[in-house]
């Protein structure tokens, strides 16, 4: 009996000890949403691959009235984030240095969600694999879809 005591309290200290660093490793989780498509985790830059948004002062028109859609994906994204952890799986560097990675919030990737949510697009300059999710966006006419807009390449490639 004192010895089935004895590991049960073994056990329980054990598994408040995983409890309770798991825990810390959360909480000590920073990040910072910068736009529709990147983020800054633990301080690293982290650019989303295969999609892309529109940029924070880019603007969309619905119904002759002027939307900021770039600062709406990002109001997107850190919504959906909220206060749960962003774990990116690395895909490599882009020119700018940036880690190139999908990430997911509670193992539902942000770039599936952006896209479905039509505020990103399939960058098929980059990738093929966001270009279903972006299909039903359009015919759905979710987002941006629903309204006139630049595509994010074009736009910057204007300015």
């Amino acid at each position: 009996m004192f010895l089935n005591k004895k590991k049960s309290i073994l056990a329980i200290s054990i598994l408040s000890l995983v409890f309770f660093l798991t825990i810390d490793d959360i909480k000590s989780q920073e990040l910072k949403v910068v736009d529709g498509d990147t983020i800054h985790l633990n301080g690293k830059k982290i650019r989303f691959t295969g999609i892309d948004t529109p940029e924070l002062k880019q603007t969309c028109i619905k119904e002759d009235i002027e939307n900021l859609c770039g600062v709406t994906a990002k109001q997107i994204l850190v919504n959906k984030i909220g206060n749960n952890p962003v774990e990116c799986i690395s895909e490599g560097r882009d020119r700018y240095k940036r880690i190139l990675a999908e990430c997911f919030v509670n193992d539902e990737s942000l770039s599936t969600y952006l896209v479905r949510s039509g505020y990103a697009f399939a960058y098929r300059k980059y990738s093929k694999k966001f270009i279903i999710d972006e299909e039903y966006a359009k015919v759905n006419k979710i987002g941006m879809w629903s309204m006139k807009f630049e595509y994010p390449w074009d736009y910057r490639k204007n300015k």
